[in-house]
């Protein structure tokens, strides 16, 4: 394996985790924007990509393989936590 295909592979087993992230911060955004107005659209992406990447590495370690159903279970639990914990401390 290069490292290009290497960077592709890392790339696309975290790519899901970032873009539920981004489309889940800008729903947010849209919907209460007025609730919302503290934080920004780039915070609630950010911290939901970090969780649903930690989200990503666990369920690898703990089922063994990428793309079972739980895993992506656990990935969205892992996005929408951070962003959760974000808007109800606000």
């Amino acid at each position: 394996m290069t490292p290009l295909d290497a960077f592709w592979h890392i790339a696309n087993l975290f790519a899901p985790a970032w873009v539920v992230a981004a489309l889940l911060a800008l729903t947010a955004k849209l919907l209460w924007r007025r609730d919302l107005k503290s934080l920004t659209w780039r915070r609630l992406a950010v911290w939901g990509a970090a969780g649903g990447s930690v989200a990503v590495i666990a369920a690898l370690v703990l089922t063994g393989h990428d793309g079972k159903m739980i895993g992506y279970a656990l990935m969205l639990v892992g996005v929408s936590l951070p962003q959760w914990l974000l808007m109800s401390r606000r």
